[in-house]
């Protein structure tokens, strides 16, 4: 047996894996984390993080945030996983961050603590990221949410910033994302009230991409990363990466760099693959090469 230490978690290389660890590069990572559950291989190429706290609603502190920055980090790295899916349970994906936590922190503590450091490394998560919303998505959990690329919501679903109505304010990009996804006028009156909109407002105003009934949001949620995970994995990357781009800079810089990353297609394998498979009129097997 082999023990090696990446990125927080033990690497076992044996030859039966234990039942909560996963096979990467010859070896199987293992490690218990307490308020995550990662299953690398949900559906084939597709892994699922369930946010963990079911008694707090999934309230966000550091412990979790960091737990998740570690799981989406060997994710990212592991040539099995094509897309990713993030949910939390039925009653709350996540209701906010942990206020218990930061009740009685002062400025420089929270400057010392640093934890939108673990936010910035969760949002260069370079595969696509969906998240699969039941009940509440809430402060820190609406902007969980909007970090991902994509978001299924079940019916019960309820999306809001309501910071303010502690004497703080969103910090870890409700403000920024909110206003980018439905506009001025609806994100400043959402993060100035503290006001809730459910699943078909959220809808209507663009911030997700459908809504389900409750029973079947985590399994609308894995199919569509199972549609996106039979592209090539190389252009699914280039082209979130793209996407993003258009949101930082403006239209003839995005154009540039839109065309850089097609240019970077006709390197791969899998673009070969996928015109000669069109050509052939079958359907392509990338490899993500």
């Amino acid at each position: 047996m082999k023990i090696e230490i990446f990125s927080s978690l033990f690497i076992i290389a044996v030859e039966k894996p234990p039942s909560d660890s996963y096979r990467k590069g010859g070896f199987f990572y293992f490690r218990q984390m307490e308020f995550i559950k990662v299953t690398p291989s949900y559906e084939k190429h597709v892994a699922l993080i369930e946010l963990n706290r079911p008694k707090e609603l999934n309230a966000l502190n550091l412990q979790l945030m960091q737990e998740l920055r570690d799981a989406l980090k060997v994710l990212d790295q592991d040539a099995a996983v094509r897309a990713i899916v993030l949910t939390g349970n039925e009653r709350a994906f996540a209701a906010g961050a942990d206020i218990k936590q930061m009740a009685n922190k002062t400025a420089v503590d929270m400057l010392m603590v640093d934890q939108f450091s673990t936010w910035d490394q969760i949002r260069k998560t370079r595969k696509p990221l969906i998240a699969a919303v039941s009940g509440f998505a809430l402060g820190g959990g609406c902007e969980l949410a909007m970090t991902c690329d994509m978001i299924i919501a079940s019916e019960t679903a309820k999306f809001g910033q309501p910071e303010i109505k502690i004497g703080v304010m969103p910090g870890a990009g409700g403000t920024q994302r909110l206003t980018k996804a439905i506009g001025k006028a609806r994100a400043m009156e959402l993060v100035l009230t503290g006001k809730f909109i459910d699943a078909e407002e959220a809808l209507s105003f663009g911030l997700i991409n459908r809504v389900v009934p409750v029973e079947i949001y985590l399994v609308e949620a894995i199919s569509l990363a199972k549609e996106i995970a039979q592209m090539s994995p190389i252009a699914a990357m280039l082209a979130k990466e793209a996407v993003n781009r258009s949101f930082e800079t403006h239209l003839d810089e995005g154009l540039h760099f839109e065309r850089k990353n097609f240019y970077l297609t006709f390197s791969s394998e899998d673009q070969k693959e996928g015109m000669q498979a069109f050509i052939e009129k079958r359907r392509p097997n990338y490899k993500g090469k």
